[in-house]
């Protein structure tokens, strides 16, 4: 069966770790998407060029350097001129939503050739503003990129007010939650996601792009050090994120006629098969616990239904990994073992956690995967907030049978069960822990204890404590899950 001319193929990826940490000088954003632009163009093996004929540049949000059009500038130094040029909302799930995006424009006819990139310059610009470090500022005659969907608010008022806003503090809670639910005690549970991350940390020795290539044993990884201190205990630092880095990718996608009429070589081409997307409530106040993705489960079901395929298709998986609990809860919510390779890349603590381009250098991971593995299905799954914003992607060298599929399952997400917060007490009440960690300041010394609670009515509240005691006690390693409690009016947490 000849090939739908409007088939969206993935034909050039790029990446660039800019090692200032190792003497490398700094460059800004724009300039390392720009490189990791020609990168790609330069992988596809293209005759022509591809970067030259983009009509669209979608840039991932940027933290580092929030340029009024980063699109424009990208363009401008790798000779575009595209008639779209746009940036996506804030985060991690928006590089495999722009890849959605883009194959649906691709197929539609209303783009030819897009580019999607992302970079972050995040230790250099700890050490300045944007002005002291002369990176390149855009008047308001340059007009401003177009959003690709809208922002979205993350925090409800309840967590705000009791200071727990931060995925350090949250997602560990999480964790706390699914060790509970499999019986684990704190420390046979360190163990076990200790070893989860090492086999992760393996995968980052092998990775070329990787920002840590040095194999961490779990041991090492479960064990408070100088290095290593714990940040949100139960977790340790190199559990959590890794954003000091500076990296930079880009996608180079394009329809089969294009790529065929820039003469990219058949081996470079890699399809994307079919995405999802879908949110769980974007307040985690309301979510009925804290150890399950509804929206995983629904995005993932409905993926390889588009597909025509199933889980144990799947030969190459990359799962979201800012941190172990997002690994287990999306391994559980789509089916897969944690005993098997969860990812290409090294994960978000080691290969890089550059802010929301992370899954940008996860499908540039992948592409090469299936190149080398011709037939293979891959998936990528990508995650914003707080296990809150999914996107879904599969590929493979071979082209799907019915062109790329997408859908979005929120209709079926709203059906879901979900949770009342509390947002103010009258009065001292009584209450059950649902979760806890503890914070710990940098010198290492455990600082204040954060919990979320159920009323009798089921109603969810948000209590805190820096009572020494109480720290003391909640840090103990004893079990607090299921104790009961009281949160005063100030919510503070009263054992």
């Amino acid at each position: 069966m000849a090939l739908d001319p409007r088939t969206p193929v993935l034909v050039g990826v790029g990446q660039w770790s800019n090692r200032v940490d190792r003497g490398e000088p700094p460059v800004e954003p724009a300039g390392m998407m720009a490189e990791a632009a020609r990168r790609a163009a330069a992988d596809s093996g293209a005759a022509r060029d591809l970067l030259a004929r983009a009509d669209a540049v979608r840039v991932v949000s940027i933290f580092s350097r929030r340029y009024r059009n980063a699109a424009r500038l990208v363009a401008e130094q790798v000779g575009a001129q595209p008639r779209d040029e746009a940036v996506s909302p804030v985060g991690g799930n928006e590089p495999q939503v722009l890849v959605n995006q883009a194959c649906r424009d691709i197929a539609a006819g209303d783009a030819d050739v897009v580019v999607i990139c992302g970079a972050e310059a995040w230790r250099t610009r700890k050490a300045g503003t944007a002005d002291e470090l002369g990176w390149t500022t855009q008047d308001e005659s340059v007009p401003e990129a177009r959003l690709t969907g809208p922002e979205v608010e993350l925090n409800h008022p309840a967590e705000l007010a009791r200071q727990i806003y931060l995925p350090t503090q949250i997602y560990p809670m999480f964790e706390q939650a699914l060790r509970h639910r499999a019986g684990r005690s704190v420390d046979d549970h360190l163990v076990h996601v200790s070893e989860l991350w090492a086999r992760f940390s393996e995968v980052a020795a092998d990775n070329p792009h990787a920002w840590i290539r040095e194999p961490w044993t779990a041991e090492r990884i479960r064990t408070a050090s100088p290095d290593n201190r714990w940040v949100c205990w139960p977790y340790t630092k190199v559990m959590n994120a890794n954003n000091m880095v500076e990296q930079a990718a880009a996608l180079i996608l394009c329809s089969a006629e294009q790529a065929e009429a820039a003469g990219v070589p058949r081996d470079r081409w890699v399809f994307p098969v079919a995405g999802t997307e879908a949110h769980d409530t974007y307040a985690v106040s309301h979510r009925p616990d804290l150890a399950s993705s509804g929206a995983i489960r629904l995005a993932a079901r409905r993926l390889f239904e588009l597909a025509g395929r199933t889980v144990d298709d799947v030969a190459h998986v990359d799962l979201y990994s800012c941190f172990p609990s997002a690994v287990q809860i999306a391994a559980a919510e789509i089916g897969l073992g944690l005993d098997r390779r969860l990812t290409v890349t090294g994960g978000l603590s080691f290969a890089g956690g550059p802010w929301n381009n992370y899954v940008t250098h996860a499908i540039a991971t992948m592409a090469g995967v299936l190149r080398d593995d011709p037939g293979a299905l891959g998936l990528v799954t990508a995650n914003g907030g707080y296990v809150t914003k999914h996107a879904l992607g599969l590929y493979s060298t071979e082209p799907p049978a019915g062109g790329f599929r997408w859908a979005d399952v929120q209709d079926e997400v709203d059906t879901l069960p979900t949770r009342e917060v509390c947002e103010e007490l009258d009065d001292t009440v009584e209450a059950t822990v649902e979760s806890w960690v503890v914070e710990h300041a940098r010198d290492g010394a455990p600082e204040r204890t954060l919990a979320s609670c159920l009323l009798a009515d089921g109603r969810r509240v948000w209590a805190t404590s820096d009572d020494p005691t109480t720290v003391a006690e909640m840090r103990s390693g004893a079990e607090q899950i299921g104790r009961r409690v009281k949160v005063d009016p100030a919510g503070t947490l009263l054992l």
